[in-house]
């Protein structure tokens, strides 16, 4: 086995004992969460040696990566785009991304769900408080009537909610608000939150998708 085949595989199982003990620590059955590996940056060997691995679901910020990465794989592997988008992107990434995590502006939702016969989406809410740096999402505020107005692309499927915790806040804080915002729509399965830093946070308050990268491949 090559090293960094060895390096990832143990780094792979470190995680998942750690998914397995959060889980087990919120009274949650670890089978119901699910691990994406967030390759941006890493090249496409890193993906592969991942594949063999195992693993299933990548996770991309960015258009140009995810574009060129995605059809290098076999075509069971499930692509998460969950950057900040574009508009001029968004019928390149509705060709690669299986999965849209960061949908916050109900323009792009036209423009994707003109441009694609199903799709996967999360809707990206903002824990950000008011005044502080904003990195994308609808504010709670705005969320209810952003979701009503969702409903005219019937061929978005929103699985759920997806948050990225604040800096400088309590990340299990954040995520119990997401948690609390996520049960007022009972018509979402699914909570995407959670990455290298807080993710065992995010399992503790419900959430379904983890998107983790520096903890599996490393700092680039």
């Amino acid at each position: 086995m090559s090293h960094r085949k060895s390096q990832l595989s143990k780094n792979l199982t470190d995680i998942h004992l750690k998914i397995d003990a959060a889980a087990q620590r919120a009274s949650r059955n670890p089978s119901e969460i699910k691990l994406i590996v967030v390759t941006k940056t890493f090249p496409v060997s890193d993906i592969e040696i991942l594949y063999e691995l195992g693993v299933r679901d990548f996770g991309e910020n960015r258009d140009q990566e995810g574009s060129v990465k995605a059809p290098l794989l076999p075509s069971d592997a499930i692509w998460h785009f969950q950057g900040q988008i574009q508009s001029n992107k968004l019928k390149s990434i509705g060709n690669w991304a299986d999965v849209v995590h960061s949908l916050d502006d109900l323009r792009h939702a036209k423009i994707l769900g003109s441009q694609v016969s199903n799709k996967e989406v999360f809707i990206q809410v903002s824990l950000d408080a008011p005044g502080t740096e904003n990195r994308g999402g609808v504010g709670i505020a705005d969320l209810s009537d952003f979701i009503f107005q969702m409903q005219e692309f019937s061929n978005l499927n929103v699985l759920g909610l997806m948050a990225v915790a604040p800096i400088g806040q309590s990340p299990e804080l954040a995520f119990e608000r997401l948690r609390k915002v996520a049960g007022e729509y009972p018509q979402f399965s699914a909570i995407s939150a959670g990455m290298s830093g807080d993710f065992e946070a995010a399992i503790s308050q419900g959430a379904t998708h983890l998107r983790i990268g520096s903890q599996i491949l490393g700092l680039r």
